[in-house]
């Protein structure tokens, strides 16, 4: 396909979202109650389908396809487990948010311990989502790079630049308010492009309706549940656990995601929401998981040397066809933009409410001159950010990056909601940004503990002679002593649990 061609694609997709983005917003004053909370006008429909897209991404797009020649169906464990956290985020934290009528969710925290624990959340979140929300367009950024702006002659940080620079251009004016409905076209852009993609691989295999059922179901690749080997990481219980917990924080802890629900007309219909967007999720997310099987399969029977995050993009571009690609081109961006704008959107607003109190410090031109200030500002971040990944990340998978790091930096956020929520227990709030600091240190001290522990206890003796040592500890290390995954996230909030009882004040 020329380059040409993939630019026209590209500059109509935003075109489109920048004159669906207009008419959206084209009677709001462009005030902060548009910006921050949608007028609290959205229908919930709009909402949850709008979600599907931003809890997806363009991690998810590229990296849970590539998975599954390592993984297997390991992942739906995780996805499992989601339901059980989504359950946890309608029952107990929608309903906290609306009574309390948030406009950031992490102002809970100051009424329950303090400004010290409210500017720790608040700053977590940050962290998380700069880095969450870079690595995502990162990923996203270097795909185009791949496939195009090298040929072209044009830098990653050119790449990059125009990238957010578009995304500005559309969410620059009634934020949450455009987003909620510009995740909704991006969300069935993304949706089209997986369904004509696994229609056309299927077919290439010769497979359809009941035989295609049948071909998945009985694939070793389809394995879902994993029982035997509870040092593994794909052991259902620490997948499944984790999944429930990750679910918690990166939704419902998460002012990203729940900004989208806080704009809803009432706690009714964000609880209506939150239980259709369960289940379609569920099931989008299978489907990745079985458009990765057959792009596998098709990889293997053709001979062709794709693994992990290049999988899908090289196959689209090189093997399945013009139409193909066009259609993995849009669901790509669409994937990846729908995730990115709302985290350009809500880290606005937690960065001027949380962080600079524009609603208690000025009037309200000020804080719209203000939040306009900090819309740029996170721009710019995101860009130095995902540049800087450039040189930060190498070959591995995406997404288990993503989640790794998660379990660091959402963990402390865990154990303060869990710990305001079901304790009564008061705290000195002036230490607990240590106790956030400490807990992601130890958490990491632990997981490499484990590892050197088991290191030093291996009988080398026990090899095959043919082996040298360093093979021999490889293969320990893979096989033979518990290997952390997500549930990181749960022993990190767990220590931040703790640590807040030791400062607690009697």
């Amino acid at each position: 396909m020329q380059p040409i061609t993939i630019i026209t694609i590209i500059l109509s997709y935003f075109l489109l979202l920048i004159v669906f983005s207009f008419f959206v917003g084209r009677k709001e004053t462009n005030d902060n109650e548009s910006f921050f909370k949608g007028n609290k006008q959205s229908p919930w429909y709009l909402v949850a389908f709008g979600m599907i897209g931003a809890s997806l991404s363009g991690v998810t797009f590229i990296s849970v396809p590539g998975w599954i020649e390592s993984s297997q169906f390991s992942y739906m464990q995780v996805v499992l487990g989601y339901i059980v956290g989504y359950f946890v985020i309608a029952t107990i934290l929608l309903p906290l948010y609306y009574k309390l009528n948030l406009t950031s969710i992490y102002t809970y925290l100051d009424s329950r311990f303090g400004n010290y624990s409210y500017k720790t959340g608040a700053s977590l979140f940050l962290l998380s989502r700069i880095v969450g929300a870079s690595f995502r367009l990162y990923l996203v950024a270097n795909v185009l790079q791949i496939i195009l702006f090298d040929e072209l002659g044009i830098e990653f940080w050119q790449t990059v630049t125009i990238t957010v620079l578009l995304i500005w251009l559309y969410t620059f004016k009634s934020g949450i308010k455009t987003i909620v409905w510009t995740d909704t076209l991006q969300t069935l852009f993304m949706l089209i492009a997986l369904g004509v993609t696994i229609y056309h691989v299927s077919g290439s295999l010769d497979l359809g309706g009941d035989t295609l059922i049948h071909f998945i179901s009985n694939s070793d690749l389809s394995k879902t549940f994993f029982f035997d080997d509870i040092l593994s990481k794909d052991y259902f219980w620490k997948q499944f656990i984790s999944g429930a917990f990750i679910a918690i924080v990166m939704t419902g802890l998460d002012q990203d995601m729940m900004q989208k629900n806080l704009t809803c007309r009432s706690l009714k219909d964000a609880q209506k929401n939150i239980f259709w967007f369960t289940i379609v999720l569920t099931i989008v997310n299978l489907i990745f998981l079985c458009l990765g099987l057959l792009l596998t399969v098709y990889a293997q029977q053709n001979g062709i040397d794709a693994h992990k995050d290049d999988l899908f993009p090289v196959l689209a571009k090189d093997y399945l066809g013009s139409g193909i690609f066009i259609f993995f081109l849009l669901g790509l961006i669409a994937a990846a933009y729908s995730s990115a704008d709302s985290a350009l959107t809500s880290l606005t607003t937690s960065f001027s409410i949380d962080i600079l109190n524009i609603e208690k410090k000025y009037d309200i031109k000020k804080q719209v001159k203000i939040r306009k200030q900090i819309h740029v500002l996170i721009s710019l971040i995101l860009i130095l950010v995902i540049i800087s990944f450039k040189y930060l990340i190498n070959d591995a998978s995406v997404i288990s990056k993503l989640f790794t790091y998660a379990g660091y930096t959402y963990g402390p956020l865990l154990g303060l909601y869990a710990f305001g929520l079901f304790t009564k227990i008061k705290v000195k709030d002036k230490y607990v940004p240590i106790v956030a600091i400490l807990s992601p240190i130890l958490t990491y001290i632990i997981s490499i503990a484990t590892a050197i522990y088991s290191y030093l206890k291996f009988d080398f003796t026990d090899c095959s002679i043919a082996q040298t040592k360093w093979e021999c500890a490889v293969l320990f290390a893979k096989n033979n002593y518990y290997q952390f995954g997500f549930e990181l996230l749960l022993i990190n909030g767990i220590l931040t649990f703790l640590g807040l009882i030791l400062i607690s004040r009697k």
